[in-house]
Parts: structure tokens; C-alpha cells; sequence
């Protein structure tokens, strides 16, 4: 199922809100998302505690279920560390996200998880692609993959998240340091998953 079936312009379907609604976005009617991410938009709780950030635009719809939620995404990268992010949110103080982002002028696939506070998990430099992400999510265990082609995924992160009753589930576009930037987020699918393996899901 597309979450963004029934989205046009900027109307929503009524599965889907916002947090932290941004000023610029807007739907195709070929099913993709652009969202302008303000300046300084961000979801980090830094391990120092300096900062707690959670300001960045959140599109997301919300499941007690077993899922696979994938999505393809562009940025059009202006400062270091503007990415466009697959989230996923127990509350406030825990959640994670996959992201294509630029790293020391190099797009790459990047990960963080937090509870409470935020780690940073750099992955592979993928160039300046279009990569497809994906999140499973199997009871207390999930997964984040990408892949370059949609057909071979690469696994970048397993963990678990405790008390996920329910989550918010959806795509999340930052501009952490620069100035803005535009993502665009070409569909969101949101499937049941009955693999309990969510690291080889093919």
C-alpha cells in the first residue's frame, strides 16, 4: 500500500500528519513528496546533551503492526549533512532513521538510534544516487537496508527498541547545519511483514 495514495497538492489522506509541518511541500500527482526542510531542521539528541533537536519535518502515519516501509529518495544537497530520512518514532525520546546524506561532501547512507540520546552511524558512500531505503520492523526488532536498484538490499543497521506498542512510521526531510534544503521522496510503501528474520528480508 502507497501512503501517499489519495495525496495531491497539499492535501493529505487521513492516515497521514504532520509534526513540525514545514512552510514549502507539495504532492505530484505521479505520487512523490517535495518538502523544502527549513533552516537548522533536525532530529538529534546529542550524546553530550549540548543539544536536543527534534524540529525537522515529519510526514508519518502510525501502525501497531509488523511492517516493511520503503521509499525512494533525492536531495539536493546544499550544506553538509542535508538528508532525506525514513523515521520511525516510539515518542520523543525514542526512535531511529535512515537516511541519504551528505557526509564531508560525500552522499552516504547514515544511520542513527535513539534513546534518549542519539548515536551517529555513518554507512557506505553511495555518490550522488537516488537510493531506495527501507525500515522492517518484526515485534521488538528492526532493520534498515538500501539498496541502488530497488532489487538488491544491503543491510546497515539491526537493533531493537523496547515498548513499541505502536509507532509513528514516515519520511523526514533535514537540514541540520545549511540553510534548507528540498528532498523528495518518490512514494512511501507501508507492507505487513511476517519474516521475523528482518535482516535478510530480500
Amino acid at each position: 500500500m502507497s501512503l501517499f495514495n489519495n495525496c495531491v497538492g497539499k492535501s493529505l489522506n487521513s492516515s497521514l500528519k504532520w509534526m513540525n509541518e514545514p512552510l514549502e511541500w507539495e504532492f505530484s500527482e505521479q505520487h512523490s513528496l517535495k518538502i523544502t526542510a527549513p533552516p537548522r531542521a533536525d532530529f538529534f539528541h546529542s550524546p553530550t546533551e549540548e543539544s536536543r533537536k527534534n524540529s525537522a519535518p515529519f510526514l508519518y502515519t502510525t501502525t501497531k503492526e509488523n511492517f516493511i516501509l520503503t521509499t525512494r529518495v533525492s536531495v539536493d544537497i546544499r550544506d553538509r549533512n542535508d538528508s532525506g530520512c525514513l523515521m520511525v518514532m516510539a515518542d520523543e525520546n525514542n526512535w531511529a532513521k535512515l537516511c541519504y546524506e551528505d557526509f564531508r561532501g560525500r552522499p552516504s547512507i547514515v544511520s542513527v538510534v535513539t534513546k534518549d540520546t542519539s548515536d551517529d552511524c555513518i554507512g557506505d558512500d553511495v555518490g550522488n544516487t537516488n537510493p531506495f531505503l527501507r525500515v522492517s520492523r518484526y515485534d521488538n526488532c528492526l532493520a534498515f537496508h538500501y539498496s541502488l536498484d530497488g532489487i538488491e538490499w544491503a543491510l546497515v543497521r539491526y537493533f531493537g527498541m523496547s515498548n513499541i506498542h505502536s509507532l509513528k512510521v514516515g519520511v523526514v526531510a533535514q537540514s541540520p547545519v545549511g540553510d534548507g534544503c528540498v528532498v523528495q521522496f518518490d512514494d512511501l510503501h507501508l507492507l505487513p511483514n511476517t519474516n521475523a528474520d528482518v535482516r535478510n528480508i530480500k
